[in-house]
């Protein structure tokens, strides 16, 4: 799978269709269309996947009469790189800001408090 150029963000329809097809495995466009949500023209989803293709995030082959794509951006690739831009742009670069502010938010419950604990101990051992 490729690797996400760092500057390159994912605009939401090629993240949601990456999403469907990184969930699904490879589909057709109708398949694709028929499990994004609201009311995708075919034809818009046909063109946004042959513009993904041609940016490297998605690899399509002919099957019968009909095409049938498949994510070339593997996901943990491309969340690192979205990671990466929502620190550089939100926290100035700063990791540990991003981080006050999840904690901060109150959406962090016990459970993942303690695993995010665990993790930075382990991190500290290595």
């Amino acid at each position: 799978m490729k690797r996400a150029r760092a500057a390159e963000q994912i605009p939401p329809v090629e993240l949601a269709i990456l999403n469907i097809l990184w969930n699904h495995g490879p589909l057709s466009v109708q398949e694709v269309q028929a499990k994004l949500s609201g009311d995708s023209a075919y034809t818009t989803v046909q063109t946004t996947l042959n513009t993904m293709e041609k940016k490297g995030r998605t690899k399509r082959t002919l099957q019968g009469r009909a095409y049938v794509y498949k994510a070339a951006l593997a996901r943990d690739v491309a969340m690192k790189s979205a990671l990466r831009d929502l620190v550089d742009r939100m926290f100035s670069g700063s990791v540990e800001s991003l981080v006050m502010n999840l904690l901060e938010s109150e959406r962090v419950d016990d459970k993942t408090f303690e695993r995010l604990q665990a993790l930075i101990a382990k991190r500290g051992q290595s």
